[in-house]
């Protein structure tokens, strides 16, 4: 599994898993749990809706 993931990319991608994840918590809802997905993206540094588009927001020094 290739990385295509920017540092950009992951930032945003974790403060808006941790709105959703909030957002959910203080109105009780499920649908909070939906923040999990780009919070687990950001972490494996890969999305899996850039492969068949062949997206990649890497740059070469990203860590």
């Amino acid at each position: 599994m290739k990385k295509n993931m920017g540092k950009t990319d992951r930032i945003l991608r974790i403060i808006a898993g941790i709105i959703i994840l909030v957002a959910g918590l203080y109105f009780k809802s499920w649908w909070g749990l939906i923040g999990l997905i780009p919070l687990g993206t950001a972490l494996i540094r890969w999305c899996p809706l850039y492969v068949p588009f062949k997206i990649s927001t890497e740059k070469k020094g990203d860590a």
